[in-house]
């Protein structure tokens, strides 16, 4: 539960937001009366069918059913919990959260992680300064561009260089106050066993600043500018950076990938910089580590479709083949796409254009595809127990297809490809998943695409009660809340209801609702009726809600009166009396 502390810090936050401040960073809208219009950022979609209405607080998609209030839009779009964006709300603002009595380690172990952010904001700042405005960033500079590497996109991940000096970076920090222990800590600086002194890990490298999804740097790659070795570096494993959970790029591309519905994987860092520079947005990369089940999670929280994109190389192959069996039980969807000539994507898109490689984005093969040419590209399958091999190797991606039409098809090409019977491969499927075909997969959410009179006026009467609590007890008068027929419209009612007369119920809203109802409300609230005939719109909705109402209880007795009448008792009379008094109110139904 909130304590009040915290609910004066949830108001103070909420009374300096700006809704349409806020939309209008992501979203270009344009006005229409008292409300802003634009594509959602949420679902793809070419006529806008996104509202906001600032005076009420509230914006509501009408196509993909997202809504909610400033807080709500920020977790949404990115896609962190109610109380994270109030607290990324609050941190812009400068509004300090209330904090409860931390334990003396709870303290130090924060401060520890305040400080190895700082001080890596600083070295990314150092190497962007170095490449940028010394002469000492000449050769990083001659690298990105041979590269193709974009003043724009230096500029947009602050790419910079380490000096060839053995300790520019520790000599600097430390003059500055940066402790020794924390240059350390942070990775930036290793120390000479023998004399205490520090020397840079990083030198002679450009260098590529490494952010979580907040956009705060954890720490860097490096890579050669020439033959030495190693080709890539990466900070080592500290409080805020460990590879096997971070993706990098996206704090940059994860609005993209909610766009476009998909998420391209590529290897390393430069190749997510050329595919990002080439306008390609939705791409991210492993940082030197496989693909894990933790990458997985990260992407499949703004899209349900994964592209991998690795060398195409044998090495980058058999990256692919891991990555693909990471994912293939997670109910996503994936495809591969397929770069020709031995290449990278980076080196594709240097040679062929930005042009060419969003062609072989539209090209990807799909997971089974793309897995039976790799499968026979790499067995023998001219002999029996090659073919029982290359079947047995295509058989875990055949169970991932759950549309029966579609394995089918597959089965057959498989059996064409490989030379053998159908009902082997049939039987060896079925086989191999020992009748488990009704594993669990988690389906996007499908919208509601269905409303009626009854749900419209609900929501009237929903958004005159956002304004005016107390026309509730009217309206419970007229129709037992616990009769609305819309249970999630029934669930808001319920909570206004409880809620009469408390502070703050729009912004703590998401605590309470559920998705369904959050929604609905922000629709309520976005949706337009006559302002000037308030009265006469409330008086309609309440008399469908009403009607709506005693059909439910005319069906209702008219089905006991039946019941009654089927096993001979007499309190079928007074049933039928019932359900003629309900027609008779029914059909003189005024308000």
């Amino acid at each position: 539960m909130r304590n009040e502390r915290l609910n004066e810090f949830v108001k103070q936050v909420s009374e300096r937001t700006d809704l349409l401040q806020i939309v209008q960073g992501y979203v270009p809208l344009k006005r229409k009366g008292n409300r802003y219009w634009g594509c959602c950022p949420f679902h793809q979609e070419n006529t806008p069918s996104f509202s906001v209405v600032p005076e009420k607080g509230f914006f509501y998609c009408f196509g993909c059913h997202a809504g909610g209030n400033a807080f709500k839009f920020i977790s949404l779009i990115e896609n962190v919990s109610y109380f994270e964006a109030i607290k990324m709300q609050a941190e812009k603002l400068g509004i300090e959260l209330p904090r409860r009595e931390q334990t003396p380690a709870e303290i130090a172990h924060e401060q520890e992680r305040a400080d190895l952010r700082k001080v890596n904001e600083m070295a990314r700042d150092f190497f962007y300064n170095c490449l940028t405005m010394t002469q000492l960033g000449t050769p990083g500079m001659a690298y990105f561009k041979a590269r193709g590497i974009s003043d724009k996109t230096i500029g947009e991940f602050h790419l910079g260089f380490a000096p060839a000096s053995w300790d520019k970076l520790s000599m600097a920090f430390q003059k500055r106050g940066v402790k020794k222990e924390l240059l350390l800590a942070s990775g930036l600086s290793a120390e000479r066993k023998m004399e205490g002194s520090l020397y840079d890990r990083f030198r002679g490298r450009v260098m590529i600043p490494i952010a979580d999804e907040r956009d705060r740097i954890v720490g860097f790659g490096g890579r050669v500018i020439d033959d030495a070795t190693p080709k890539y570096l990466n900070s080592p494993e500290t409080i805020l950076f460990n590879k096997r959970k971070l993706l990098f790029g996206l704090n940059r591309s994860h609005r993209a990938i909610q766009q476009a519905g998909y998420a391209i994987v590529v290897e390393g860092y430069m190749d997510a910089i050329s595919v990002f520079g080439a306008g390609i947005e939705n791409v991210v990369a492993t940082l030197g580590t496989a693909f894990t089940v933790e990458h997985c999670k990260k992407l499949l929280r703004y899209a349900s479709e994964i592209c991998f994109c690795y060398d195409s190389d044998e090495a980058g192959q058999s990256a692919t083949i891991r990555a693909l069996s990471i994912v293939c039980d997670t109910g996503a969807r994936v495809r591969v796409i397929v770069v020709p000539d031995g290449k990278d994507p980076d080196e594709y898109i240097r040679k062929h254009g930005a042009g060419a490689f969003r062609a072989l984005v539209s090209k990807a093969l799909p997971l089974v595809e793309y897995r039976l040419r790799y499968v026979l590209a790499h067995t023998d399958y001219d002999t029996l127990d090659g073919k029982v091999q290359a079947l047995h190797q295509m058989l875990p991606v055949l169970t991932g297809i759950r549309e029966t039409a579609m394995r089918n098809e597959y089965e057959k090409k498989i059996a064409r490809s490989l030379m053998l019977d159908e009902g082997i491969v049939h039987d060896e499927l079925r086989r191999y998943t020992h009748g488990n075909w009704n594993k669990t997969v988690s389906l996007p959410k499908v919208p509601r695409t269905q409303d009626n009179a009854v749900q419209q006026a609900g929501r009237t009467i929903l958004q005159m009660a956002v304004r005016d609590p107390s026309i509730l007890d009217h309206v419970q008068a007229v129709v037992p809340l616990s009769a609305i027929t819309d249970t999630t419209q029934q669930e808001i009612f319920h909570f206004l209801q409880n809620h009469k007369g408390k502070e703050l119920f729009l912004d703590n809203m998401d605590d309470m609702l559920s998705e369904a109802a959050t929604s609905e409300l922000s629709r309520a609230m976005v949706e337009e009726f006559d302002e000037q005939n308030h009265e006469s719109a409330y008086t309609d909705a309440l008399q469908v809600l009403c009607k709506s109402y005693l059909q439910m209880l005319y069906i209702e007795h008219s089905r006991k009166a039946e019941e009654y009448l089927r096993v001979g008792n007499p309190a079928y009379r007074e049933e039928l009396s019932e359900v003629k008094r309900i027609k008779h109110e029914i059909d003189t139904l005024q308000l």
